[in-house]
């Protein structure tokens, strides 16, 4: 006899805290834009699928950010950007808009609009912020007027397409649209931002989904608790120099959390999807002594909690399913909780992977894998106690997708809805179907990368970042100590400064600090996140610390690439990946993924790889785009060094003499690069590559080596790689090898 096997997919729904209190401004646009391009269809598609039961995760936090727009209280730059009639933008409103209104996946979004495609090419696909200052002239009214449009049209779901008749004649139109067009457009947006909610509720009531939430303003709850709880994963790491202790502050998160969703769903909470799915033994009680009866994390977890290695096979399957694929008990405190495990690859697959696959293909690859541990189960899932766990991002993965994603989730939940051996509920559906019976005798403390907590503290900015939160509570609290008024707007004050404490103790500011990520948006979190400790201050009518002044971020670090190093490289510098092996040993930094969840604009480069052997150190350049003629003869890649010393390789594409590659040296009287020697090996095809004798970087062996990649257009730099710090590695001896081996 086959049984069927239980599936729960949870949709974790999260944007950072982009609005500034004391200001009552929004810095970014994104809870609006992904309101009407994710957070409505994602459970409204299941209308159509009744049996397909999911649990969608919603951050109080973003819940208030969408109510704010919906009672018209969000006052947002780039909205307002996009009411202003176009013919009276100012020069510095029109490079604003030039400069931000294409930041939408390109391939995706833009180019299905002809003509906003040709604005982005007219804009420029590399641009240096100077340079728009003359681009801006070359743009008419109707033209920024349509960008204006454009950008905010590009983001509806393709279901409101499908469904209004004004939005698609818009995107027939595709251009030379009037204000009354513009207005209306954003009239939409909001009629969507003000249905968000309600479905949730109304589909909540009808059992076909669940809402699960996680703290407030989405903190790493153990950290919350006592920072030193990052040792038990990485014994060695650097701590801020204050020991934060505050279980307190994790206590009011999670029942801040409770007690929002009662007053928004009429409804306890049954479900907690911990922040970053960071937990630890001391958050058990916390948690489950405010009713929450589960929370969820990652496989890693699971692993280090049983001291067991949990290993798949070479088809990603996992091989030991018994015991991966259950919820299980923990009691700590006095108190107990159901916890679930989340099958990591299958969650990757549908974050990361299935965007490049054709929609059907991936369709019908991720209801063969979730068969593959069917059969694997076999008898053991007689009583359909074995769950799979599938907990990922709902909102940031379907910009990758043709069509936002929309093809592949009509086709795969019809799939699925035939499929009788593949059963979709809630966690709490299954939980009460079939209780845990298995004890978790501990809890490993960790996040869902790499179970360990290293992208929130231990780097110099995070660690700052800790300080100046636990100076700023201090402040807070000592005044409310002293605050002797009653007065009603004293204590508003001091309820609005506990505010700010707690927006600041979320993971997204921590998320951008240290070298783990970067976006074109670091500087602005950086700037929100001290906006809002001086806002404590401010409050509570205590001078502002002059260091909350000076940026987090710090210019001059080290950036980890991707992957390490592992050998010694010798590749054919022929502008074409030879073999799959040559750059297989190097280091690479691939762009996309230090882009995190934010939404980053296009890059020139997607991949650096670098690597050396005992004489020359190799450089190759992927592209996101082929590299013609037309769009590359404008623009030099350089390599620019900081050590050994000064110099840099400026590589041009497409001149008389075909591809040149020239080193400078910065000669510091002149303050000018000197010609000092041309590259024998350098080339370009489908890639860049090039070879740089350590010679003419007088680096000796053991040596540190620094540098950056840049890109010119013009003589301006557009792009610089990475974006903050630069890349490091030693110039080897003859024992480097053998030294790597030995690691």
């Amino acid at each position: 006899m086959e049984y069927p096997l239980n599936i729960a997919i949870v949709w974790h729904m999260h944007q950072p805290y982009y609005k500034s209190l004391v200001k009552n401004k929004y810095r970014m646009p994104w809870v609006r834009l992904h309101g009407i391009k994710d957070y409505y269809d994602m459970p409204a598609i299941l209308e159509d699928f009744p049996d397909i039961h999911q649990t969608f995760n919603l951050v109080p936090s973003l819940i208030e950010q969408i109510e704010d727009y919906v009672s018209g209280e969000a006052d947002e730059e780039f909205l307002k950007m996009t009411l202003k009639p176009a013919k009276e933008l100012l020069m510095h409103e029109r490079i604003f808009i030039l400069k931000n209104f294409f930041m939408a996946n390109w391939d995706k979004m833009i180019k299905k609009i002809p003509h906003y495609f040709e604005l982005l090419k007219k804009r420029g696909f590399f641009f240096a912020d100077e340079s728009l200052m003359d681009t801006q002239r070359y743009f008419s009214v109707s033209d920024m007027r349509d960008l204006q449009v454009l950008f905010n049209l590009v983001w509806f779901d393709p279901m409101f397409i499908e469904r209004d008749s004004f939005l698609e004649e818009m995107f027939k139109k595709g251009k030379n649209y009037t204000e009354e067009e513009k207005h209306t457009v954003i009239k939409k947006q909001f009629e969507i931002l003000g249905q968000i909610i309600p479905k949730y509720q109304q589909l909540a009531e009808k059992g076909i989904i669940e809402v699960s939430i996680s703290p407030f303003y989405h903190p790493i709850l153990p950290l919350l608790c006592d920072t030193h709880i990052a040792k038990a994963a990485l014994p060695n790491i650097r701590l801020p120099l204050e020991r934060f202790i505050h279980p307190e502050d994790a206590e009011k998160q999670v029942q801040m959390a409770v007690d929002y969703y009662q007053e928004k769903f009429g409804m306890h909470a049954k479900g907690m999807w911990p922040s970053e799915g960071s937990v630890s033994e001391e958050i058990i009680p916390i948690i489950a002594k405010t009713g929450i009866k589960w929370i969820a994390t990652d496989e890693e977890i699971l692993g280090k909690s049983l001291n067991f290695s949990l290993t798949r096979d070479g088809y990603g399957n996992s091989r030991h399913p018994e015991i991966l694929y259950k919820p299980y008990i923990i009691q700590k405190g006095g108190h107990s909780l159901n916890i679930l495990f989340r099958d990591h690859t299958l969650s990757d697959l549908l974050g990361f992977i299935y965007s490049k696959w054709d929609y059907k293909a991936a369709a019908h690859n991720f209801i063969e894998k979730l068969h593959n541990i069917r059969k694997s189960l076999g008898a053991l899932n007689k009583n359909g106690e074995h769950l799979v766990s599938i907990i990922l991002d709902g909102e940031n993965a379907w910009e990758y997708f043709d069509n936002d994603g929309r093809d592949f989730f009509l086709y795969l939940y019809e799939k699925l809805s035939n499929d009788k051996l593949l059963n979709f509920v809630t966690v709490s559906e299954a939980l009460e179907k079939s209780p845990p019976k298995t004890h978790l005798k501990s809890l490993f403390p960790g996040s869902w990368i790499h179970h360990n907590f290293r992208i929130w503290i231990g780097h110099e900015e995070d660690n700052k970042a800790w300080d100046m939160l636990n100076d700023a509570r201090k402040a807070l609290r000592d005044y409310e100590r002293e605050c002797v008024s009653t007065d009603e707007a004293a204590l508003q004050s001091i309820q609005n400064a506990w505010k700010e404490i707690y927006i600041a103790e979320g993971s997204d500011w921590c998320w951008w600090y240290g070298d783990d990520h970067s976006s074109e948006n670091d500087e602005e979190f950086d700037r929100l996140f001290r906006e809002h400790l001086k806002n404590v201050y401010k409050y509570i009518g205590v001078p502002v610390p002059d260091k909350l002044s000076i940026p987090i971020i710090v210019e001059d670090k080290v950036c980890h690439p991707t992957h390490e190093f592992v050998a010694f490289i010798n590749p054919i510098i022929d502008g074409e990946v030879t073999n799959y092996f040559e750059w297989l040993s190097a280091a690479n930094y691939d762009v996309k993924s230090q882009g995190g969840t934010m939404h980053q604009a296009e890059t020139i480069i997607s991949n650096i790889y670098y690597g050396f052997n005992l004489k020359n150190m190799f450089i190759r350049i992927d592209t996101s785009g082929i590299l013609d003629e037309e769009t590359f003869k404008p623009v030099m890649f350089s390599i620019e060094f900081y050590a050994p010393q000064r110099g840099k390789v400026d590589i041009t594409l497409f001149n008389e003499n075909g591809v040149m590659g020239q080193f400078y040296t910065w000669d510091s009287k002149k303050e000018s690069w000197e010609w000092a020697a041309d590259l024998e090996e350098v080339t370009a095809n489908r890639i860049i590559e090039a070879k740089i004798p350590f010679d003419i970087l007088k680096a000796k062996q053991n040596e540190g080596i620094h540098f950056v990649v840049k890109v010119k257009k013009n003589g301006f730099e557009v792009e610089r790689k990475p974006d903050i710090g630069y890349f490091s590695f030693t110039a080897p001896d003859e024992n480097y090898e053998a030294f790597m081996w030995n690691v």
